[in-house]
């Protein structure tokens, strides 16, 4: 799932923002990264940081993968972290997509929390993140319904078929290829889907905007919250007992 993946690399995303100091106590923002991968790992970092404050603040902490697991934590316990993490009762905003799925999410909890910290607008950042995401799905939805794809897509089934017997769910990957190229179907799927993804983008051109801004305000929050914990760690590291 997207939104945990800062949980799953904690150790390294928390040791990004705690491990740095700085000659002086002086607070200077760092420029923002300049791959995609870095500033999503910058974003990752910051809202693990802000979640694991939301936690402390309420007495818990997120279980260390790393660590052996304790299994004598008490369900009460569990189902306590899980909301104060994720929301509790019925979710509260829901985005009901082109292909046909429904996402939910809560406006409570100490995810929801952060990301209103990091987006300054969780409810629009949820929705516009959920739509940006399945902008591929959506044009391969449409290219599903498109008249030569589901054509090429029946010779397919035909090919891959013994002449005696039903369609196996898992064809043999060798003969499925084979049946892909001899079908037409991978020339077609080459030609429909980069054309049906960018008339998707075309049409969700004021989601996409919308996207790269909070995204952008996102890491301009994570930036800072660097720069100060990086000064907090530096006075800590400097401070003089007298």
């Amino acid at each position: 799932m997207r939104l945990l993946r800062a949980f799953a690399a904690a150790a390294l995303t928390v040791l990004a923002l705690t491990g740095c100091s700085t000659a002086t106590a002086q607070r200077a923002v760092p420029p923002l990264p300049r791959t995609e991968r870095d500033r999503d790992d910058l974003i990752d970092a910051a809202q693990q940081v802000l979640v694991d404050r939301c936690l402390a603040r309420q007495g818990l902490t997120l279980p260390n993968a790393s660590a052996p697991q304790d299994h004598s934590a008490s369900a009460p316990q569990d189902r306590r972290l899980q909301s104060a993490l994720f929301g509790h009762g019925h979710p509260e905003l829901s985005v009901t997509l082109a292909t046909g799925y429904t996402v939910a999410a809560h406006t409570d909890g100490c995810l929801a929390a952060a990301e209103r910290d990091l987006y300054g607008d969780q409810r629009l950042w949820f929705r516009t993140r959920v739509v940006v995401n399945n902008l591929r799905a959506e044009a391969q939805q449409r290219m599903k319904r498109d008249p030569d794809y589901r054509a090429a897509t029946a010779r397919w089934t035909r090919c891959v078929t013994p002449a005696h017997g039903a369609r196996p769910d898992r064809p043999d990957p060798a003969v499925s290829t084979r049946c892909a190229r001899e079908s037409g179907l991978t020339r077609l799927r080459a030609r429909l889907e980069p054309a049906l993804l960018a008339q998707v983008r075309a049409e969700r051109h004021g989601q996409l905007t919308t996207y790269r801004q909070l995204r952008t305000r996102a890491l301009r929050r994570a930036a800072d919250l660097y720069a100060e914990r990086t000064v907090q760690v530096t006075l800590k590291k400097g401070s003089d007992p007298s």
